[in-house]
């Protein structure tokens, strides 16, 4: 059985109608619908910029950038295995090594962290920064992590070699102690020691409240060993020479490295090598379970949307039940009836879908603005939602239709 198109226009007219004459109820179902779209859109934006904002600072590690590291990065420290346990740390002979070996690769930058009890103090004259991050690397550092200078210069191979007392503030350390005069020349103590500052980085844009460099004092690697002999171990990061040579990079780096740490040929890796990309592809599969749970929990407010949009359409079909018996014996057909009621319902659950679809995300990029994530339009979950509020009127609307399209014509007459 067939509808015309002057069926159909009339169907959807009478639809309209009735949404018109119940606004009141109307809109409390139209609301089930756009909280739980609104929820959908909004969470979506927030987990695209949650994602969006950790490979971001990801990204601020550098370039083609390799990190070697005693255990994998994602290991739980409470569950390690004996091997694990075993595994001997990262000196500054690997950096050697790798340095003088490799041959895809052109920045190597150790880095050696000290965290004094209490935390770490930098003072200038009558001002002081408390607990900046202080450690000692190679001048190769800047280019590894490709980083700028805000003012004066970075460490170079005769402050290493000679181990001189020398620095650079990251940009928070250098606001805090000099307010506005030039850092560059001046001495500044660090846990008691006197450094000269030869250098400003520049202001890095970190996440999470995070501060990373901005809180960082930098020293020669040599003068850090000279300063603090006991902390051997260290960070390590490489950077490859290109993008495209990543791979071989590993390849090479995982040799030289098994050959200075005397792997035996027939045993794992007692080191871990990891990329930018593999962090990458760890935050995905978090936000991904992230999207799960989401769909999870939305998912509820979409099915009670649902109910509240079924409920009406029954108590909307008792209550024009004589005018469907009129509607019937005048001639409407029973594809006509379910038209009408499916109409209505899916023009329900589709306008409270658009608000909340409007409301979503309005509220998904207010939330990363206040947050500092990158803001985010998730469009694929503006399409979900809003097909799924259509669907959920459709799906929703199917039984009330079909009942008010099985009346007895003459017992709905009857109906008062």
């Amino acid at each position: 059985m067939t509808l015309t198109f002057t069926e159909i226009k009339e169907g959807i007219r009478m639809a309209m109608g009735a949404i018109a004459a119940n606004k009141f109820r109307a809109g409390l179902t139209i609301l089930g619908v756009m909280i739980g779209v609104s929820s959908v859109i909004g969470m979506a934006a927030l987990v695209d910029g949650l994602h969006g904002a950790m490979n971001r600072q990801i990204d601020q590690l550098g370039s083609n950038i390799i990190m070697v590291s005693r255990m994998p990065p994602n290991v739980d420290h409470d569950e390690l295995t004996e091997e694990l346990r075993n595994r001997p740390p990262i000196t500054e002979g690997e950096a050697k090594a790798i340095q003088q070996n490799a041959q895809y690769v052109d920045g190597v930058s150790p880095q050696n962290y000290y965290f004094q009890p209490g935390g770490n103090i930098a003072k200038y004259k009558n001002r002081k920064f408390n607990r900046p991050s202080l450690f000692g690397t190679w001048p190769d550092y800047i280019k590894v992590r490709d980083r700028q200078l805000q003012s004066g210069r970075f460490l170079s191979p005769i402050d290493e070699q000679y181990r001189l007392m020398v620095c650079v503030l990251g940009s928070s350390v250098a606001q805090t102690l000099f307010e506005g005069e030039p850092p560059v020349g001046k001495e500044i103590r660090m846990n008691g020691y006197k450094f000269e500052v030869i250098g400003v980085l520049e202001e890095v844009k970190m996440m999470f409240g995070n501060q990373g460099e901005n809180n960082a004092v930098i020293i020669p690697l040599s003068t850090f060993g000279k300063l603090y002999p006991w902390e051997e171990a260290l960070g390590l990061s490489v950077r490859a020479n290109s993008f495209e040579n990543v791979n071989i990079a590993l390849d090479e780096i995982t040799g030289i490295l098994r050959a200075y740490r005397k792997v035996p040929f027939n045993e794992p890796n007692n080191f871990e090598l990891s990329t930018q990309e593999q962090f990458k592809d760890f935050i995905g599969n978090v936000t991904k379970y992230i999207y799960i749970a989401m769909i999870v929990i939305t998912s509820v407010g979409l099915m009670v949307g649902g109910i509240g949009v079924m409920n009406i359409m029954l108590v909307s079909v008792t209550e024009r039940t004589r005018e469907i018996g009129v509607r019937k014996a005048i001639g409407a057909k029973r594809i006509n009836i379910v038209l009408q009621f499916l109409t209505e319902a899916m023009a329900l659950s589709g306008t409270g879908g658009i608000i909340g679809v409007i409301i979503g995300i309005a509220a998904g990029l207010v939330i990363n603005a206040l947050i500092g994530f990158p803001v985010s339009l998730p469009i694929f979950w503006v399409v979900v939602g809003f097909v799924v509020s259509v669907s959920v009127g459709l799906i929703s609307g199917v039984y009330p239709a079909f009942k008010a399209a099985r009346l007895d014509p003459i017992e709905a007459l009857r109906y008062e």
